[in-house]
């Protein structure tokens, strides 16, 4: 059960994205500043700068919030191969979001700080990850391993998603799944071979 102290923090760090994209769909993102979001949010721009390191960390943790978790959580409910759970819940949750962050993304892609911004934010996905890679694959190295490599795919399928057509403007298409599961396509083999080594050293 979450703690009081960190409940407060994430309801923290949730006004402080609220409020930016806020101000950036006001203003768009280049006019907004760290102390206006700090400002609109209720804490002074020295706490701004305990959970966000720019102002379009903030904007774009208003799409990301709690999607690595999410991921991990379906990877562990998952009865299938580790391989299929790990594509299937990163597909899902990296392309079906709320009507909420489905105009963020629209926001975000206007503007090629944010697009570089979201593209980044796949590497939080890493350490979720791992925790659950943990107890279906024996070797703790080589859960890191494939957790970071997940974590790459993810972020080149974004960056290859948010890519500027025309005038530096990116329509969201429904183009994201098929370049996540491109992506993470040649991870497949590693995924069920890490998961059927147990069962491979227990016969031998």
């Amino acid at each position: 059960m979450t703690g009081l102290r960190e409940r407060k923090k994430q309801a923290t760090r949730t006004a402080l994205s609220s409020a930016a994209l806020r101000l950036a769909r006001e203003r768009g993102p280049e006019n907004v500043r760290v102390d206006d979001i700090a400002e609109a949010a209720g804490v002074s721009p020295r706490t701004y700068n305990n959970y966000f390191a720019s102002r379009e960390d903030a904007i774009v943790f208003a799409v990301t919030s709690d999607r690595e978790t999410r991921v991990a959580a379906a990877v562990r409910a998952s009865l299938g191969s580790l391989a299929d759970a790990v594509v299937e819940a990163v597909v899902t949750q990296y392309t079906e979001p709320g009507e909420d962050a489905r105009e963020a993304l629209l926001l975000i892609t206007t503007s090629p700080a944010l697009r570089t911004a979201y593209a980044r934010s796949a590497g939080a996905l890493e350490p979720p990850l791992t925790s659950v890679l943990a107890e279906r694959v024996p070797d703790g190295p080589t859960a890191r391993v494939l957790a970071a490599a997940v974590a790459a795919a993810v972020r080149i399928a974004l960056e290859q998603w948010a890519q500027p057509v025309t005038s530096g403007f990116v329509v969201v298409s429904g183009s994201l799944p098929d370049l996540l599961r491109s992506a993470l396509a040649p991870l497949v083999p590693a995924l069920t071979a890490a998961q059927a080594r147990p069962e491979a050293d227990s016969g031998s």
